[in-house]
């Protein structure tokens, strides 16, 4: 219930609106920079990146995991900004495909572009996993926004509150992700 209602007392936006904010006023990355999304990215992704390259040695794994972190540990906090912004913008399922597609290939060709000129081995792979794991972590972020977690600035909790709240967010997002794959399946049945 407290979910719904804090759903509710938000003003809404367009993904447009959402847009033109973020393009017209970058600096406001800048001042809402969210901490959170950069302490686990890049917790998360170095271990990626080192996970996927440590075949090639513990020395490229190293490499790989160190520059996956730095980079993230700034990006991210940025992306992170965007992505708290997409939590209002509606339609719902436009906000998820514009925060979860469209932003991270902008991310992912500035990463793609570091890890090519240092020369991590295992590239494809790399970017591929961490791909997915964008499209997956983008769009529980939102699922986890849209609920009063992982969020900074005003409406922020201690990060102790998101880190508890985290098994029941992951129950509700597969429940919802099942819902909305069991939706379009009976829609497609129905044509």
């Amino acid at each position: 219930m407290a979910d719904s209602f804090c759903l509710q007392r938000e003003p809404r936006m367009t993904v447009t609106d959402v847009l033109i904010d973020i393009f017209t006023r970058p600096q406001d990355l800048v001042r809402r920079w969210h901490w959170k999304a950069a302490v686990f990215s890049s917790i998360l992704r170095g271990g990626i990146f080192f996970g996927t390259n440590v075949s090639a040695g513990w020395e490229a794994a190293t490499g790989a995991g160190l520059a996956e972190f730095l980079y993230r540990l700034v990006a991210s906090g940025f992306y992170g900004s965007m992505t708290q912004s997409f939590r209002k913008a509606r339609p719902e399922w436009l906000a998820n495909l514009t925060a979860a597609i469209v932003l991270p290939a902008i991310q992912h060709t500035i990463e793609f572009g570091i890890h090519w000129l240092r020369g991590t081995p295992n590239l494809k792979l790399s970017i591929g996993t961490s791909i997915g794991f964008t499209v997956y972590s983008t769009l529980f972020n939102l699922y986890s926004m849209r609920r009063g977690a992982l969020l900074v600035g005003q409406d922020a909790q201690p990060i102790w509150h998101d880190i508890v709240r985290f098994p029941a967010l992951f129950v509700g997002f597969v429940a919802s992700a099942a819902r909305g794959c069991g939706r379009l399946l009976q829609s497609a049945f129905r044509r």
